[in-house]
């Protein structure tokens, strides 16, 4: 238990019609204070998004999930969230929102190695 670090996550979901408020599940954020860790991954089916909202750009959902990996990345190319410490660009990345792609509630958890868990974690509820 002693190798184990406290997480965060959330789960990052695409709301085509905001009024109707379903939504289907794009990805995962994670954060770990202690590691140091701040990462995302993403993935929109093609299908899904044909069903939900076959009027809505592949690409650009793809570039705007991008820009959350910029941020995450904590370079100048994220913008001003991008330059801001670690966990206020979490905070920032999975604050509630009223837009078509928007976070869960975060999620806390223990794992040896946030990597991992990512991945995990976008297997199981995105995958």
């Amino acid at each position: 238990m002693q190798d184990k670090v406290t997480f965060e996550y959330a789960i990052i979901r695409l709301v085509p019609k905001v009024e109707r408020e379903e939504f289907f599940n794009v990805g995962v954020i994670l954060f770990s204070k202690r590691k140091k860790f701040l990462d995302i991954k993403y993935h929109i089916n093609i299908d899904t998004l044909k069903v939900f909202a076959p009027e809505l750009e592949l690409a650009d959902l793809n570039a705007y999930l991008n820009a959350w990996k910029l941020i995450c990345e904590g370079k100048s190319s994220g913008g001003k969230i991008g330059e801001l410490e670690i966990s206020d660009r979490f905070r920032w990345l999975a604050a509630c929102r009223s837009t078509m792609i928007q976070s869960s509630k975060t999620h806390p958890g223990l794992c040896q190695d946030p990597d991992i868990e990512l991945d995990d974690i976008f297997k199981k509820y995105v995958l």
